[in-house]
């Protein structure tokens, strides 16, 4: 019997309205957000928190007053270790949660593990899309926390998945056919994005994005007019694009309707259900847009966690280190891409 202990990793979110500025402090002073020097960055970080507290409060309000991702991703967990079980029922599975902003943090997690006292530890996190400013930070952070037994095993990414690309095409198609199957709807490939400058220095995360949305289109013949575009811009920096906003507003003075579809989201969070399902259906409709429709984010749909399975299964496979799951390379244009990295230093 092999203890194998497969650790989630996520953004988290406040879990309440006193929650939200310490949740905005921890996210704005981590250094793949801000770069900046520490006696910097802290000011920086609280002031920002500080600021923007009121707002944010505002639209976890229309949520109950806090995030939905930690009981969102506690069930993916569950289906998961459901899944693990079912699949290796000669080992003894425990599937655990750690988020990065907000509880359960690292430390908290790393305990657990520990009691746990695993053989193995698989490290996946929910971004499908590799970044700096996600995947990276919540390794980091965890590399930090964890000294506890066990061979560990990191899922860098998996942009590709058949059962991630299944997973948003069904609940693309499902919610196509429950609005009647509307003619004249575009698709839009909707992700959280980045500052230019981060792409630049070789994060991989936008061309695996790109990588997503076209393993998705692949299963939807029906849907020939497809776009991606990225949401969620904040500061004065310069982000990647096209941004949500401005398709909505393009697909508005065409008169074509949008199905947006959370490309780079597994869970129900605050970009989903009030950035998406509130602040851009309301630019749709003063934009033009005969038809507004959101795909769901995959959560526990069957599709998706058989990926997970079979991602932790093929990490299994390998003797060690970070790599995609799946038929992924990066291009060697990212170098901030970790398995060329741990390539590279090989070579060293």
């Amino acid at each position: 019997m092999t203890r194998l202990a497969v650790v989630l990793f996520n953004l988290g979110g406040p879990d309440g309205p006193d929650a939200v500025r310490p949740f905005l402090f921890n996210l704005f002073r981590d250094k793949a957000i801000i770069g900046a020097p520490a006696p910097i960055r802290y000011p920086l970080a609280a002031f920002i928190a500080g600021t923007r507290a009121k707002g944010a409060r505002a639209n976890y309000a229309l949520m109950g007053g806090g995030s939905p991702l930690l009981p969102e991703t506690r069930k993916q967990a569950e289906a998961l270790q459901a899944e693990l079980v079912r699949r290796r029922p000669g080992d003894e599975v425990g599937v655990f949660v750690s988020m990065r902003y907000w509880k359960p943090f690292a430390a908290q997690t790393a305990r657990e593990v520990t009691d746990f006292a695993p053989d193995e530890v698989v490290l996946l996190p929910l971004y499908p899309q590799f970044s700096t400013t996600t995947t990276e930070s919540s390794l980091k952070d965890w590399n930090k926390a964890y000294h506890g037994p066990g061979r560990s095993r990191t899922v860098c990414c998996y942009p590709v998945s058949d059962g991630l690309a299944e997973s948003h095409a069904r609940a693309i198609r499902g919610v196509w056919e429950w609005a009647g199957r509307p003619e004249g709807v575009r698709l839009l490939f909707s992700a959280h994005g980045l500052p230019e400058r981060v792409v630049a220095g070789g994060d991989p995360y936008q061309a695996q994005v790109e990588a997503t949305a076209a393993a998705v289109a692949a299963r939807l013949p029906e849907f020939t007019d497809w776009q991606i575009s990225y949401q969620s811009r904040v500061g004065p920096l310069k982000w990647i694009g096209p941004s949500t906003d401005d398709e909505i507003r393009r697909a508005g003075s065409e008169g074509v309707g949008v199905l947006v579809s959370p490309i780079a989201f597994v869970s129900e969070h605050v970009e989903t259900l009030v950035e998406l399902d509130h602040e851009y259906a309301e630019l749709a409709q003063e934009s033009g847009c005969p038809v507004w429709l959101r795909a769901a984010a995959p959560g526990t749909d069957p599709s998706f966690i058989s990926a997970l399975a079979e991602a932790v299964g093929a990490a299994l496979e390998r003797s060690g280190g970070v790599a995609p799951d799946g038929n992924w390379t990066c291009p060697r244009a990212h170098g901030r891409c970790p398995r060329l990295a741990q390539a590279a230093g090989a070579r060293r």
